[in-house]
């Protein structure tokens, strides 16, 4: 039987679904409303679901019709797509309004609607545009912001309906909710339980026969709203049960809040069976733009040549909402909240740790054709009392440091926190960077927690290392100089379906007693056998704490992040070494005007890390006081080598046991968000596929991103090796490119322990956290 599903309506207003009053709030609020969108619960009209989503009427309701009771959810395979089309989206790049434009354009938006059906002129849609935006806008409670009018009230709201109503279809096809019994926006009136004035609640669909009422959310979250008109509902037709369908993992504070409902209703009537559930059948929803423009939003980020297209994709949409701090991203959340009655926004702006974002995809580069990526983060627990915030500056970092791993060949990927050689703090192109700025304030951190990690008044880790370490003959508790660095272990990865899976990229802590003429002198000494004691205990006690920190703490997110990227331009790097791609011009060209640091680091410099390292070094981290031997001792305790970064691919085997599903969901997130399995990881990606356009009305014009520096110059068309000469005068040959049977990338620069990326000679040695002793001798009581 041919089932055909006709195009949904363009919008449906979202506020019929409860008709209650809006209030304004926060900064950012809503006033008026155009007329188009003026429709409310009056004007709702109900009709038969399978009329309305399949085309044809069914002569009977199926048994079986309707979301079951319950229903365990397999959250593998998520690979439930759907698509809908929000010609909207394509004018998302649009650029504010002059005040001229926003004089010529006025507040009859509808006029310019009828300009642009005649015309098909993407400027006249732009002239509709600014309209409804002087039509909203009021200078103490309306949208000031155009950027967030444009995404909130003209993307968002257009692509709320559609998206919505194509979930619908899904789940009225999915659980057969056809026949005469069941009515999709069935207006049902109540009576406001605190007023008592009459009210309307628009139930998506509803079984007229059963009263079985079911509430359809592209996303995971049910709205408070709607929950205490049901709660009521319940009330005055006491036949009526609930289920409410999520096309997300559903919040937990909704699983809460409808898990209390079906206990009360259970009680209230006598019952052990369900009254009120959820059915989470999480789908992808893939929106099309339609007909990309001089107007639509093209990201240049990832993009090896700016002067062509840009990218496009979730992860951009999702990151330039986020706020750029905590205060506005809980200013915004609410925003968007109050206008994602469709689910178009998901969890928000803010429901992504975008503190936690790292590539985890990138596809095979080739010459002339667009590059496929994809990056995970966590989801926030409760994204509406803390959301997340900081995603367009997390993409941008992720984005300059692989370029930067790219663009400086090996020899300057180096840092060194050394007290006595402030000469050699880490190469100069390096610093220009927000990747060298990462790598060498990662280096101080890891100086600082070797201190901290062996505090005896803050861990019992300490107290016992302390009382284990060794002692001068006059009692002191001794330890040599340690140099601490980090190296990746192999990373896990599978290379196949035209790309490469970065499936864990997990770092190492590494400890020794440094040797050479760059050791700062110890302020005790120790015999050979106390120094190998001292070594012992640090790597049994303290490495681990160190190794721990490094892969998990939010204090080295940024190190992680970057380093994800470095395994993604190191394949990227091994592809062109073999055939020319359009990364060929960048790697190797020590051109990295394109990937400065930026915003408030842009006046970052080395020399002040370095400063604080010293003063750490000289005057300590921490003081603490204890007794050893009977006498009281008052003491103070004050890189990362990436030059390798190997790798282990895993067999197909292990890949589809281990990560089934994976490929599925790592190349739906190029178009649209999606959660692997029952996680609360969020997979966003997009693509460098994109077109530039030559605008048709030089005003307004697309908003620009990324960079507009000019094209880096040729560079070497394979990136290394070779002999490379060291910050310290010497140099170190890596050993041949020759394909490795366990998959490791290929070196780059010096296998040497000696710095962050280091590339200095052996003889250079890198100082861990130093040990600084103040003795004060003074006899303990009784002494």
């Amino acid at each position: 039987m041919s089932i055909r599903i006709p195009q949904p309506a363009l919008r449906r207003p979202v506020w019929t679904r409860v008709a209650l009053v809006l209030t304004a709030a926060g900064a950012l609020t809503l006033t008026g409303l155009p007329a188009l969108e003026q429709a409310g619960a009056a004007k709702a009209k109900a009709v038969r679901c399978d009329e309305k989503f399949l085309g044809k009427q069914f002569p009977s309701t199926p048994a079986n019709s309707g979301p079951p009771d319950s229903l365990p959810y397999d959250a593998w395979p998520n690979d439930e797509n759907y698509t809908y089309d929000n010609p909207a989206k394509a004018y998302d790049g649009v650029l504010p309004p002059t005040d001229a434009q926003r004089e010529k354009a006025g507040t009859n938006y509808r006029k310019w609607q009828r300009a642009y059906n005649k015309s098909k002129s993407p400027a006249d849609k732009v002239m509709e545009i600014y309209a409804r935006y002087n039509s909203q806008y009021d200078k103490k409670t309306g949208f000031k912001e155009f950027q967030r009018f444009l995404d909130v009230r003209y993307v968002g709201n257009h692509g709320n309906p559609p998206r919505g109503e194509a979930f619908e279809a899904r789940m009225v096809k999915k659980y057969n909710m056809v026949g005469p019994d069941w009515w999709c926006q069935d207006p049902i009136d109540y009576k406001d339980p605190e007023t008592g004035e009459k009210r309307t609640r628009v139930v998506d669909a509803h079984n007229r026969r059963t009263e079985r009422k079911v509430e359809m959310k592209s996303n995971g979250k049910i709205e408070d709203d709607q929950l205490k008109a049901d709660r009521q509902i319940a009330k005055e037709k006491p036949k009526s049960t609930f289920r409410y369908l999520t096309g997300a993992k559903t919040e937990e504070s909704t699983k809460r809040k409808i898990a209390q409902f079906d206990a009360d209703l259970k009680r209230d009537r006598g019952t052990g069976r369900t009254q009120a559930g959820v059915n989470e059948r999480r789908s992808n929803a893939i929106e099309r733009t339609q007909k990309p423009n001089q107007y639509t939003r093209f990201d240049k980020r990832f993009n090896p040549d700016p002067l062509k297209g840009g990218s496009q994709g979730p992860l951009f949409d999702q990151a330039l909402r986020s706020g750029k701090t905590a205060e506005e991203a809980r200013r915004l959340q609410a925003v968007y909240n109050r206008n994602n009655g469709g689910g178009y926004f998901g969890r928000g702006p803010g429901g992504i740790d975008f503190s936690t974002l790292e590539i985890n995809y990138v596809g095979t580069p080739v010459k002339g054709k667009g590059l496929d990526y994809s990056m995970k983060a966590d989801y926030v627990a409760d994204p509406d009392t803390d959301p997340g915030y900081g995603g367009d500056a997390k993409l941008q970092l992720a984005s300059d440091a692989f370029f930067t791993w790219l663009a400086l060949s090996p020899e300057k990927f180096w840092v060194n926190l050394n007290p006595i050689r402030p000469d050699l703090i880490m190469d100069k192109d390096f610093a220009k960077t927000d990747a060298g700025r990462v790598l060498l304030e990662s280096d101080l951190i890891l100086k600082h927690d070797y201190a901290d990690a062996m505090n005896p008044d803050k861990y019992e880790r300490g107290e016992k290392f302390w009382k284990a370490a060794p002692r001068t003959p006059e009692g002191m508790p001794c330890l040599p100089i340690i140099r601490q660095w980090i190296t990746p272990k192999p990373a896990q990865v599978r290379e196949q379906d035209g790309g490469i899976y970065i499936l864990d990229a997990p770092l190492k802590v590494n400890m020794e007693v440094p040797t050479g003429p760059d050791v700062p002198k110890n302020s005790c000494e120790l015999t050979q056998a106390q120094t190998e004691q001292a070594e012992e205990l640090i790597l049994s006690t303290i490495q681990p704490e160190l190794e721990r920190r490094v892969n998990d703490d939010p204090s080295y997110a940024d190190l992680r992040r970057v380093y994800s990227s470095r395994v993604a331009a190191e394949y990227i790097r091994r592809k062109d070494a073999v055939e020319a791609t359009d990364f060929r011009k960048i790697i190797n060209s020590n051109d990295v005007s394109r990937w400065p640091l930026r915003d408030e680091n842009k006046t970052w410099d080395k020399k002040t890390v370095y400063d604080k390292y010293v003063d750490s070094f000289r005057n300590g981290d921490y003081k603490f006081e204890r007794v050893y031997d009977g006498k009281v001792w008052i003491l103070s305790m004050g890189g990362v080598d990436f030059s390798k970064a190997p790798r282990k691919n895993i067999s197909g085997t292990e890949f589809t046991t281990r990560h089934k599903g994976l490929d599925r969901t790592t190349k739906t997130s190029v178009q649209t968000e999606v959660t692997y399995q029952d996680g609360d990881t969020a997979y966003l990606g997009g693509s460098t596929e994109g077109r530039a356009t030559t605008p048709e009305d030089p005003k307004p014009t697309p908003s620009p991103t990324g960079s507009s520096h000019p094209k880096p110059t040729d560079g070497p068309s394979t990136p290394a090796p070779g002999s490379s000469s060291t910050p310290g005068g010497g140099h170190s040959a890596p050993p041949a490119a020759d394909p490795d049977p366990d998959g490791d990338l290929a070196h780059t620069g010096n296998d040497l322990p000696v710095g962050l990326f280091v590339g200095a000679a052996a003889a250079l040695a890198v100082v861990g956290g130093a040990l600084t002793w103040w003795m004060r001798r003074r006899r303990a009581p009784g002494h």
